[in-house]
């Protein structure tokens, strides 16, 4: 069946639809209510449906014989250390720290972080969670003790799971004394600490509440998996918001099983017991759905990768570990490739490896791919290269080509593809009507959202309903703006809010403002993203000052020193800009669009709406920011 078959199936019925790909995964109970409202109004899948998604991930296989199967491959160019897991090993590492957990008092319902490098003992407290219904949210480990802070008060965990240290290339990041200054901070207490010691690296003290995880794990028995209901949360996971505040987007367990499972086979073309790789970390949205557990739940090998595509130990490591696990499909961020490209322009470190002997398909996202990286790509492996579009939000493909569907159309380059089954997506004007072909509109999916979407927000409805439903009744608003041409291929142009995507990190530069404005020598300031070959975005400051600063160099570097440490360096808050003043409207707000077209060099107009009309020539000076 065509992916057009197939979409156009999933609108006409979607509960005949995602009925059918239910009954792929393991039920306790087998939902008979496909998909209804709950006492909130809100769309919720399979209400009735009892499920486990570890049970899905590891005791199913096990049970039907694929035991000794590769479940997990991690690869760490910066420890030098490789292991494996079978899925009866991971099995048994699993079940045994879920019984830790209980034994601590971790019940269904209650909270879990974890802020752990990529390690398998961070997969294995998410699996450990999902097996004993604790609500785990992963903190991603490039945040800085106060971003943690925040997460554990909105969270409130009975239990935080933690390592020593990590590494990045060649510096050691000391996970544990960042999260005790973050314990330190936050209202909210844990009652346990369980700490991994990897043996290296950051010295740390044991607190009172502190428990070694191997011994914790060494010294329980394994427990069984629970039961839960398909709408209970499997996890929250902590996106930048336009205010400065984190949101939790909720995943339930049952709709994110389906539609996982059905995207292994349909987007990204794989069959079970073959090697997937999505070289991403455990903190972001694509670690959770494509390190851990999509591939396990379709029963396939994933790769747990601890380094970087370059430096550890240079651009050919990304080759070598595709080479090395013969990986069948992988899945990377654009600004990975540019920073190989940028090492390795003749891509001469490809020949060095038959990478094509097993890969067959390579994925992008995470951020908008430029053209020139999918063309260089694409002609390096000369294999179909496939940039597909998705959000924190959506867990899974909003726009792609379907590998796994009969008769994949062509690529077409700066294209994400087409809607996902699922999706009935459209691009809408501002007044919420339906955008003609070409023209550049803000990217809505018609509700109901397929499975496997957020339901809402962690202990927020309001500000679900406001950030997502109410701009467009009856839609989800994506945030991004878009279009499409005659053949249905659908382009993504960017956000249309203060959300930025740095190397694939969605960042608030709302946050980062907040951050500078508290500088006692700012009077005001504009955070913005800015468009980088390498990155794909990254923040630049412009900022007024109260008072002629004696040492500007001085003040940029404490900015740029506050946003890494109250942020953390995943922000690349490299850029602070000193102006006179900062483009307004009439009614005082700062025009961070107009900012954006002068500092990427675009076509703008000055607006009607500008309060000040000596400004434009100072806003066009602006554009050297960029060389000075």
């Amino acid at each position: 069946m065509t992916q057009k078959e197939l979409h156009q199936q999933s609108i006409d019925n979607p509960e005949v639809f995602w009925e059918k790909q239910a009954q792929r995964i393991s039920w306790y109970k087998s939902p008979k209510t496909i998909l209804s409202k709950d006492e909130k109004g809100f769309d919720r899948w399979y209400a009735d449906g009892e499920i486990n998604t570890c049970y899905n991930a590891l005791d199913l296989h096990v049970k039907n014989g694929y035991g000794e199967e590769r479940a997990l491959s991690y690869d760490s160019p910066v420890t030098g250390i490789k292991s494996h897991y079978t899925y009866r090993q991971l099995l048994e590492k699993v079940s045994k720290l879920a019984g830790g957990l209980q034994s601590l008092g971790v019940t269904n319902g209650d909270t879990v972080i974890i802020y752990m490098p990529m390690i398998p003992e961070a997969v294995m407290a998410m699996l450990a969670c999902a097996r004993i219904g604790a609500v785990h949210s992963v903190v991603f480990g490039g945040f800085a003790s106060h971003e943690v802070a925040i997460r554990i008060d909105d969270a409130r965990p009975k239990v935080i799971i933690t390592a020593t240290s990590g590494i990045e290339v060649e510096r050691i990041v000391p996970y544990k004394p960042l999260l005790d200054a973050a314990i330190d901070e936050a209202t909210h207490k844990p009652q346990n600490v369980v700490v991994f010691d990897r043996q290296f690296g950051a010295e740390c003290s044991m607190r009172k509440e502190d428990i070694d995880f191997s011994k914790l794990i060494e010294t329980s028995g394994p427990v069984d998996c629970i039961t839960v209901k398909a709408t209970d949360p499997l996890y929250i996971l902590y996106t930048s918001g336009t205010t400065g505040t984190p949101k939790g987007i909720i995943r339930d367990n049952g709709g994110h099983a389906v539609a996982l499972h059905f995207s292994m086979e349909f987007i990204y073309g794989m069959k079970p017991g073959e090697v997937f790789w999505a070289a991403s970390d455990v903190g972001w949205v694509v670690g959770h759905s494509y390190i851990v557990y999509a591939p396990l739940l379709y029963r396939c090998t994933s790769i747990l990768f601890e380094g970087k595509p370059i430096k550890t130990p240079d651009a050919s490591t990304f080759w070598r570990v595709i080479s090395e696990h013969k990986v069948n499909v992988m899945f990377t961020a654009p600004t990975a490739i540019r920073a190989i490209k940028k090492e390795d322009p003749e891509g001469r470190y490809i020949k060095d490896y038959n990478v094509t002997k097993t890969l067959r398909h390579q994925f992008l996202a995470g951020e908008r791919c430029d053209a020139a990286t999918l063309k260089w790509l694409q002609d390096k492996l000369n294999i179909p290269v496939i940039d597909h579009w998705w959000q924190t939000e959506s867990g899974w493909a909003m726009l792609a080509t379907l590998m796994g569907a009969d008769n994949p159309p062509p690529i077409k380059v700066g294209s994400a593809g087409f809607p996902v089954p699922g999706y009935d997506l459209h691009i809408l004007r501002e007044d919420g009507s339906k955008a003609d072909t070409d023209e550049e509109g803000i990217v809505c999916v018609k509700l109901p959202l397929p499975p496997g979407c957020l339901p809402s927000l962690w202990q927020n409805d309001l500000r679900f309903l406001k950030g997502y439903l109410e701009r467009f009744p009856g839609y989800y608003f994506s945030g991004d703006g878009g279009y499409s041409d005659n053949d249905g291929n659908v382009y993504i142009t960017g956000r249309v809010d203060d959300i930025i995507n740095v190397a694939g990190h969605r960042l608030s530069t709302a946050e980062m403002e907040e951050v500078v404005s508290n500088h006692p020598a700012i009077s005001e300031c504009a955070v913005i993203g800015a468009a980088d070959e390498l990155k794909g975005q990254i923040p630049y400051a412009l900022v007024v000052l109260r008072n002629e600063s004696p040492d500007k160099q001085a003040l940029k570097q404490e900015l740029i020193q506050s946003v890494r440490q109250q942020i953390g360096p995943v922000a690349a808050f490299k850029t602070v800009v000193i102006v006179d003043r900062l483009p307004k409207t009439r009614s005082g707000k700062i025009m961070r669009k107009l900012l954006r077209s002068i500092v990427d060099e675009e076509a703008y107009t000055i607006p009607a709406t500008i309060d000040d009309p000596n400004i434009p020539a100072e806003i066009k000076q602006l554009i050297s920011i960029k060389t000075s």
